[in-house]
C-alpha cells in the first residue's frame, strides 16, 4: 500500500465548539468538509490540517488518523493477507469514500480510505 495522505483524527466534543479554536488561532482557515461528525480544516496551503472527529458514524471505534491511498481495495487485501485486525469491513460510505479500518500492532486504530477524486 502507498499513502498519499496522512490526516489526524482529533477526538473532540463538539465540532462547532472546536472550530474557532482550529481556525481562528491556528488559522486553519479552509473547511474541506462538515459532515457534523467530522470535520476537516486545512491552512490555505493546504500544508496542514486536521480532522476534528466527536464519534465516527459508522464505525465501531474511532480511528487515530485517517491514510488516503489510491487503490483501498488492494490495501485491504493486503491488510487481510498479513493478518491485521480489521475493524471496520471495506465499506463504500453514503458520503461516497471507500474505506475500511485496521488496528496497529500497537492497538491503534486506521482509517485506510480511497476517494473517488
Amino acid at each position: 500500500m502507498r499513502a498519499r495522505r496522512i490526516m489526524t483524527n482529533l477526538r473532540v466534543a463538539d465540532i462547532e465548539a472546536a472550530k474557532e479554536f482550529y481556525t481562528g488561532f491556528l488559522g486553519l482557515s479552509t473547511e474541506e468538509f462538515n459532515l457534523g461528525w467530522v470535520a476537516r480544516y486545512s491552512s490555505p496551503g493546504g500544508g496542514a490540517n486536521v480532522q476534528l472527529v466527536t464519534g465516527d458514524a459508522t464505525a465501531p471505534e474511532d480511528s487515530v488518523i485517517s491514510v488516503q491511498t489510491d487503490d483501498v481495495d488492494g490495501a485491504y487485501e493486503e491488510a487481510q493477507r498479513l493478518g491485521y485486525e480489521i475493524v471496520h469491513p471495506l465499506t463504500t460510505e453514503p458520503w461516497g469514500v471507500r474505506r475500511f479500518f485496521v488496528r496497529d500492532p500497537d492497538g491503534n486504530v486506521l482509517n485506510i480510505v480511497g476517494h473517488s477524486d
